[in-house]
């Protein structure tokens, strides 16, 4: 492999590139768009890299450095990249799926119309991103820093966040479906609007109820709420004296 090779673009297949410094390879717009396939770019240097339109097929990029990178349209298909960095990094229509991110970190990266699909993402720090309509179905958050996002609007379809920081997060509107927050951090949260009869939300407890206020709940989960306040739901009306027959 050499530095003429990645610097034209096209595919590179089974490359060894893990702990290098691939700025100036990477730095210009190719040829062709990039194609890494079952690469190894652990801890490699992709920081202000140009990988617009790239793919990555199950390529090893554990501890790899993206940050401020453009990545728009870029495809992730399967791989890790557990402790990576995306720190402001361009991420307009990109993809990832079945991509291993745990505890990587994006603070400041533009995610707009970014999907990440059945991703494992625990642990992530998702703080202070910028874009809007990025998504996350069916991945799992367990643990994700997510104070202040904004998410208005979302679909949450079989996402987990448990434990994950969701204080101050705008989660407004927002549909819920097969999807749990258990433990979640919910200080400060906006759930005006939001339906969450498809959330597992565990056992709230009474002093953090109040966040729920303008959400809908199923009945369920109203039984659950009412629960924290030691009210007990029972069906029927009650018999009064003087009403029952002989």
């Amino acid at each position: 492999m050499t530095g003429s090779d990645l610097t034209a673009g096209g595919e590179v297949r089974g490359a060894d590139l893990a702990g290098r410094d691939l700025r100036a390879e990477l730095h210009r717009e190719p040829d062709a768009p990039r194609v890494f396939d079952q690469c190894d770019l652990t801890r490699a240097d992709l920081r202000e890299a140009h990988l617009v339109d790239a793919v990555f097929t199950d390529c090893r990029m554990d501890g790899a450095l993206f940050d401020e990178a453009a990545l728009d349209g870029a495809r992730f298909a399967g791989g890790t990249a557990v402790g990576a960095r995306f720190t402001r990094a361009e991420c307009i229509g990109t993809a990832f799926e079945r991509t291993d991110l745990a505890n990587t970190e994006w603070a400041r990266a533009v995610l707009t119309e970014a999907v990440f699909t059945a991703c494992r993402m625990t642990g992530a720090g998702l703080c202070h991103l910028r874009g809007i309509d990025y998504s996350f179905p069916r991945c799992n958050l367990m643990l994700a820093r997510l104070k202040g996002a904004a998410l208005r609007g979302r679909e949450f379809t079989g996402v987990r966040l448990d434990e994950a920081d969701l204080s101050e997060a705008d989660l407004r509107d927002t549909l819920w479906q097969q999807s749990r927050l258990r433990g979640a951090e919910l200080t400060g949260a906006r759930f005006g609007g939001a339906d969450l009869r498809g959330a597992d939300l565990g056992e709230i407890e009474l002093a953090d109820a109040e966040v729920l206020r303008g959400a809908a709940v199923s009945p369920q989960q109203a039984d659950m709420l009412l629960a924290g306040l030691g009210i007990r739901v029972l069906a029927g009306a009650p018999e009064q004296d003087g009403a029952r027959t002989g």
